[in-house]
Order: C-alpha cells, then sequence, then structure tokens
C-alpha cells in the first residue's frame, strides 16, 4: 500500500525550510521517502494559488488536471511526501477577487484538499493511506510573520497595527488545521514550528519523525539552514517606506530583492 504524506502548510510556519532540506537529501532519504516539493510541480502549486485568489469551479478543475498530470509522472513509491503550502490556497493577507481581504484558509483549502484526496485515489487506488501533515505557529507570531512577507513581497502600505487591525477575528492556525482536517476526514498531525525549527533538521522533522526514520541515518546528514527568513526592524520600516512612495511595482521589487541579498550576504559574512 502506498502512504502519501500531504504537507500543505500553513505559509509562514518553515514550509520553505522543510521543503528545500528534504529536496537537498532526497537522495539520503530514498529509502524511507520519495520527496517532491514546490520546484517539482510548479504548475499545480500555481493552480491552488491562483484558485485561492479567485475560487471559481474551473480554476478548481484546473489545479485538478494539473495535479492528474504532474502524478501521472511520477514513479510507485512505497511513501511519497508532498509538500506545498498553496495546497491550501493563498496567504492571508492577500485579496480575492474582487477584493476582499483574504483571512483564513478553510473555505478554499477544504475543496483543495478534496481534489487531492481523489487525485491520489484516481493514482494509486482506493487503498492508498493519505496524512495530512500541519506544521503551526501560535496566533500572534504568525500573523507578525505574514505580515514581514507581504511587505517585501507585494505593495503593502498599512504598517502593522493597521494591517492587524484587519484580522479582528484572526484564526487560530491549529483550530483551522483541524477543522480542515476534519472536514476533509483524513488522518492529520498537527506539529508546532517551536518543537521542531530548532532541530538539526529544522522543520522537516516533523515529516522524519512522523516516518520513524532512524535517528543514525539524520545524524549522518547535514544541518538544516534557514530559508525565506524575516528582516529586521530596520529593514521592515523601509520597505514601508518605499511602499508607500513608489508606484512602479517592478522597479520597487527590484530594489527591495536587492536590499534583501545584501542583507542575507552581510549576515553571512558576519
Amino acid at each position: 500500500m502506498v502512504h502519501v504524506i500531504v504537507h500543505p502548510g500553513f505559509h509562514k510556519t518553515g514550509t520553505s525550510s522543510l521543503q528545500s532540506w528534504l529536496g537537498q537529501n532526497r537522495r539520503a532519504l530514498k529509502p524511507y521517502l520519495s520527496f517532491y516539493g514546490k520546484a517539482d510541480f510548479l504548475t499545480a502549486g500555481s493552480a491552488a494559488r491562483i484558485y485561492g485568489q479567485k475560487p471559481y469551479p474551473w480554476r478548481l478543475r484546473a489545479f485538478r488536471r494539473s495535479l492528474d498530470r504532474f502524478l501521472g509522472k511520477i514513479p510507485d513509491a512505497p511513501v511519497i511526501v508532498l509538500s506545498r503550502e498553496t495546497f491550501s490556497g493563498s496567504m492571508p493577507g492577500h485579496r480575492r477577487f474582487p477584493g476582499r481581504l483574504i483571512t483564513g484558509y478553510r473555505s478554499v483549502a477544504v475543496p483543495l484538499g478534496q481534489q487531492i484526496i481523489a487525485a491520489l485515489q484516481a493514482r494509486f487506488g482506493a487503498d492508498v493511506q493519505i496524512t495530512f501533515l500541519y506544521t503551526l505557529r501560535d496566533r500572534e507570531s504568525w500573523i507578525r510573520s505574514v505580515y514581514g512577507h507581504l511587505l517585501r513581497s507585494i505593495h503593502l502600505r498599512d504598517d502593522y497595527d493597521t494591517f492587524r487591525a484587519r484580522f479582528p477575528k484572526l484564526i487560530d492556525p491549529r483550530a483551522e488545521a483541524e477543522a480542515i482536517a476534519k472536514a476533509l476526514g483524513v488522518t492529520a498531525h498537527f506539529v508546532d514550528l517551536a518543537d521542531v525549527g530548532h532541530l538539526p533538521e529544522g522543520p522537516a522533522a516533523a515529516v522524519l519523525d512522523l516516518l520513524g526514520v532512524p535517528q543514525a541515518v539524520r545524524n549522518a546528514l547535514p544541518s538544516a539552514s534557514r530559508a525565506n527568513t524575516g528582516q529586521t526592524q530596520a529593514l521592515e520600516a523601509e520597505f514601508l517606506r518605499m511602499n508607500r512612495d513608489s508606484r512602479d511595482k517592478a522597479a520597487l521589487k527590484s530594489a527591495k530583492d536587492a536590499m534583501l541579498k545584501a542583507a542575507k550576504d552581510a549576515g553571512a559574512a558576519s
């Protein structure tokens, strides 16, 4: 029987670090799992994100077609891990067409999850074992991280207090994940980033723990580095100023990317 672990995020819960580490070590981990992340199914991942922003039936069907094509190309394996945070939709803080603020995942994560389950059953048989794994963090640190990400990635012009006030009924990530899993009727595991982020494998430890990968194997692998980390408060303040002053989004993105690279290089050299 094939066992598929679906890791659908959430955003800003160590997903990039998890995907990077498992991708870099996929050969060493091959006896225990076959890993597929963002770079392996860009089309399906993008289709899921677009559905999160434009939740129309034809967008959901486009996601399913893309996922079916991807699954049809991969070989059978005893354990398969699929990790992509867009499997839960778009990051809260973005806008859903025609402009409504996205404040949670459930309304799109459930239909996306249903299609994921159906696609896996169509590909691997009705008896395929499916586990959903959610990495999570506490409510306030999560929304603070979401804000920092949006500040550097889009034309966000709110200061943090204004942004936070837009979420008067902010979701609790764990409660949201539990509700989604219950609606899907799947076996699910929930792991707090605070419990695994400090481990040598970083957030990927959640996957290794779930599969019981031997400690001796884990000890022989390189330690994880943090991916997609936040910026300093000074850089965040500068991004806010730039977002408010600039109207050329392409030039703004290029300037912010250059500043982030310079900050990263300076940190590596220190």
